[in-house]
């Protein structure tokens, strides 16, 4: 197969259009059979669902061209079993666990053309979603959905090596008690796009987030789960009802346990003793871990031990070990990699 004339070097994080995306209808009570198509383009109803009030959910994962020459995708299943939770959340039909799984292999397989080559620091961003598609008016879940998969090359997140961010503490809060925070909804992305906007302008890479009952204990960032390490080694996660349970980071504390022997703590996690830690990151598919050199906290710096040269230690430990699995230079656990071509 022919790879197509990308220079894979230099892609961003971005959209590039690629030749098929994959749809398939929700009608009369129950999903069709799908298809793959070629038309990027989706027409809906002036008052459709998810114009009206939002009902989205969706997923992101990544295919890799691992190092024998496979093109895999990394837990694609952990993707469709958060995806039934979040439609599930907000009133939405479940996508069947095997289906999205055939469906995300189908849309690589179709664009196999567009998957990076090894070793060129580029991936396969697969983004499947779901959203109501009829006309809705009265404060009501929709009666017809759309799921839908598209695909695009994208470059490594960080470009030039991952830097140390730093970041704020908010004053906003990203979920309300007892609300979404857990599940991949849309609308939880639109609610941190002013608290980003207003950190990049104050001059910060992102923001910590605090818990909506309390704003004693870390949450997460907009868009990834934090993870600390101690001066003597061990790894600690924040534990929540309102953290979304990113993929990343479960992976990340089975590595820790199994490949690297460190010891683990899922745990509230306060902000007074995040000045103790040694190291931190933050988790999610995009950069696997984004190290934190520095947190400021209205005006109180908290620099990591770690620095904002490079990753911590234990970070980059972590970081290497993962990414060894996902591109296939270290045996994976059972069923953690998924085979397309």
């Amino acid at each position: 197969m022919e790879k197509k004339d990308i220079d894979w070097g230099n892609l961003g994080f971005g959209y590039v259009s690629t030749d098929y995306r994959y749809v398939s209808n929700y009608k009369a009570g129950a999903w069709d059979g799908g298809q793959l198509t070629q038309d990027a383009n989706i027409v809906l109803n002036e008052c459709a669902g998810v114009l009206q009030y939002a009902q989205t959910v969706f997923e992101g994962l990544k295919a890799y061209t691992t190092e024998d020459g496979h093109i895999v995708t990394f837990r694609p299943d952990l993707n469709a079993e958060r995806m039934e939770k979040s439609a599930a959340r907000l009133e939405m039909p479940v996508f069947p666990c095997d289906r999205f799984v055939k469906a995300v292999s189908e849309v690589v397989a179709a664009n196999a053309a567009y998957v990076p080559p090894y070793g060129s620091g580029a991936t396969l961003y697969v983004r499947p979603y779901m959203f109501g598609s009829n006309p809705v008016i009265g404060v009501k879940p929709a009666d017809e959905y759309q799921f839908r998969i598209f695909c695009t090359p994208v470059g490594p997140y960080f470009k030039g090596g991952a830097k140390p961010l730093t970041i704020r503490v908010s004053d906003f809060d990203r979920a309300a008690p007892h609300g979404t925070g857990h599940i991949k909804a849309g609308l939880n992305y639109a609610m941190s796009l002013h608290a980003i906007v207003t950190a990049h302008e104050e001059g910060y890479d992102e923001n910590m987030y605090l818990d909506p009952s309390t704003r004693t204990k870390v949450e997460e960032t907009g868009g990834a789960n934090f993870l600390f390490v101690t001066k003597d080694g061990k790894v600690v996660t924040p534990k929540s009802d309102s953290i979304l349970p990113s993929i990343t980071r479960r992976s990340l504390v089975h590595v820790a346990k199994e490949y690297l022997g460190l010891a683990v703590e899922e745990r509230e996690v306060f902000l007074d003793e995040v000045k103790d830690f040694a190291e931190c990151g933050l988790c999610g598919t995009a950069a696997v871990i984004s190290p934190v050199g520095k947190i400021v906290d209205h005006g109180r710096e908290i620099c990591l031990p770690s620095g904002m040269e490079e990753m911590g230690p234990v970070t980059r430990k972590l970081y290497d070990t993962l990414t060894g699995i996902q591109m296939g230079r270290i045996q994976a656990p059972e069923g953690w990699i998924h085979v397309i071509l």
